[in-house]
């Protein structure tokens, strides 16, 4: 068995090679899909990355930094960007997971029980949000399914506050339309 080693926090793969980031580094490391060490790319400024995914379409790595999402190609490794920018919009929040959607990129915080979907577009604009039911205390993360519905890992069921669970949630009750 191959592993890595360290406080890993997020792992993506496109092609051959797999991308993984961890806690307080400014390092993505590489790896080939057998985990044998490729060469590292340094994000600058960088902090604490929590979670990393790839866009199939655009080729890019999106990593979530606590208040920012930085952007970096996998064609040009040293064409990187602080992308989204979470501490100057009037409605902050913290960035803890991320996942690619059929329209763009989902964001989770934890501290907010809902899902933002940016446009990986360079408008970065907020296509939708999804509203959690009452009884979600914490939201851990989130996809988009291929029937356009979204399945949830989280804290607080509709049965017990602290029961942990994976739910799916129907569109059309739960989306909030911001275009």
């Amino acid at each position: 068995m191959l592993y890595v080693v360290g406080s890993v926090s997020g792992v993506t793969q496109l092609d051959d090679i797999v991308y993984v980031v961890c806690h307080w580094s400014s390092i993505i490391k590489t790896f080939t899909d057998t985990l044998s060490p490729l060469a590292d790319i340094h994000v600058k400024g960088m902090r604490d990355p929590r979670d990393i995914v790839v866009s199939r379409d655009d080729r890019q790595l999106y990593i979530a930094d606590y208040s920012c999402i930085w952007r970096v190609s996998v064609d040009d490794q040293s064409s990187y960007v602080k992308w989204l920018t979470t501490e100057s919009s009037a409605d902050r929040f913290r960035v803890d997971t991320l996942s690619v959607t059929s329209r763009g990129l989902l964001v989770t915080s934890s501290l907010y029980p809902h899902l933002r979907e940016y446009s990986t577009t360079t408008d970065k604009h907020l296509l939708r949000v999804v509203k959690m039911p009452g009884y979600v205390k914490e939201l851990y993360h989130g996809v988009e399914t291929t029937r356009g519905t979204f399945v949830i890992c989280h804290e607080g069921t509709s049965q017990d506050e602290w029961q942990r669970a994976v739910s799916e949630l129907f569109s059309c009750y739960n989306i909030n339309y911001t275009l």
